[in-house]
């Protein structure tokens, strides 16, 4: 069921949800679709708007954001978002801050940004550790913006910006914000970690006087190469076009763009994945190893594509999460 509405919930609705200050009151929400929210499941209700002053680039055409509710489980929501004109993040606060924090980059195909299955879960879990989960709803690169394929980047590394400039609100550690991404997601984060210096929007405020460099970064599952012989199709199209010259498919590789300078990475991968290929993640891995960043893989020998948290329970790729902790403790940032 798809809803259209140009405010997601109205003044009372946030009141409701209990926003935390007014601060976090003024910023646009959480979306909500028309059948609510399942029981039981810890929701964000503290907003973080990208742009104090609306998204920089233009855009072709109007868009209203819409929610499409993509699962039939009462239980459970499989939100997927477009048409996002006021790019966000959503928080999950933990009780006990141990002071770091996570962007959260969900895939969708660049043609959505898929929320709860490879955003809001993540940030769950991250919180119940001790982790300050940030889910990033990106501006989508085929909607129109005057930025083309540099418009989710741009977000990407206002969102790292906003948190160390916002640090101390959330008892952060500046230095300690990470990223982490799934599919398309995955190549954003891969992008962030690849151009987190490039200059893709002129700065606005004191945020933007902050490094965008992630501490590390966890492409998961990840879109990476733009090269049609490997590429995920429905992704480079969103994201370059329908026929997209070899220095544009270059420039928006993160494996043909991985500076000296590069944070720690750790990818993850099914072998059986049949919506994007293994090689995606081997082509930056190999990359990565020749500008000799540290990177972990790990690849499994079964659990397709975007099985996130949910899809993994059962199988042995389900341990995933813990394997990335504990990475992460061993580069310094758990």
């Amino acid at each position: 069921m798809t809803i259209e509405r140009r405010q997601f919930m109205a003044a009372s609705v946030i009141a409701a949800l209990g926003l935390r200050g007014s601060a976090a009151g003024a910023q646009t929400p959480p979306p909500v679709s028309s059948g609510g929210l399942p029981p039981g499941l810890p929701q964000p209700v503290e907003t973080i708007d990208l742009w104090p002053g609306g998204a920089p680039a233009a855009l072709a055409r109007p868009l209203v954001e819409t929610v499409n509710e993509r699962s039939t489980d009462s239980l459970v929501s499989d939100r997927a978002v477009y048409g996002i004109t006021r790019p966000r993040m959503a928080v999950f606060r933990p009780d006990r801050p141990n002071g770091a924090a996570v962007l959260l980059t969900p895939g969708g195909g660049y043609r959505w940004v898929v929320v709860d299955k490879e955003g809001y879960e993540m940030g769950r879990w991250l919180a119940a550790r001790g982790f300050t989960a940030f889910v990033l709803f990106y501006r989508l690169p085929g909607e129109g913006w005057s930025s083309g394929p540099d418009t989710p980047l741009a977000d990407a590394q206002r969102a790292m910006r906003l948190i160390r400039h916002r640090a101390r609100d959330f008892a952060l550690e500046p230095e300690r914000v990470a990223a982490m991404g799934f599919s398309a997601g995955g190549h954003l984060c891969a992008d962030l970690a690849a151009r987190f210096a490039a200059t893709v929007y002129e700065p606005v405020d004191d945020a933007d006087r902050h490094s965008a460099k992630p501490f590390c970064a966890a492409p998961v599952y990840p879109v990476v190469s733009m090269d049609p012989a490997v590429a995920h199709a429905g992704s480079r199209q969103l994201l370059l076009g329908p026929s997209p010259s070899r220095e544009r498919e270059r420039a928006h590789s993160p494996d043909r763009n991985v500076p000296a300078g590069a944070p720690p990475h750790f990818l993850l991968h099914a072998e059986d994945d049949d919506v994007v290929p293994v090689e995606n993640a081997m082509r930056l891995r190999a990359a990565l190893k020749a500008r000799d960043i540290p990177v972990e893989t790990h690849l499994f020998a079964s659990g397709g594509h975007g099985f996130g948290l949910r899809k993994a329970i059962g199988k042995p790729v389900e341990v995933w999460p813990e394997l990335w902790r504990a990475w992460a403790r061993g580069v310094g940032f758990g």
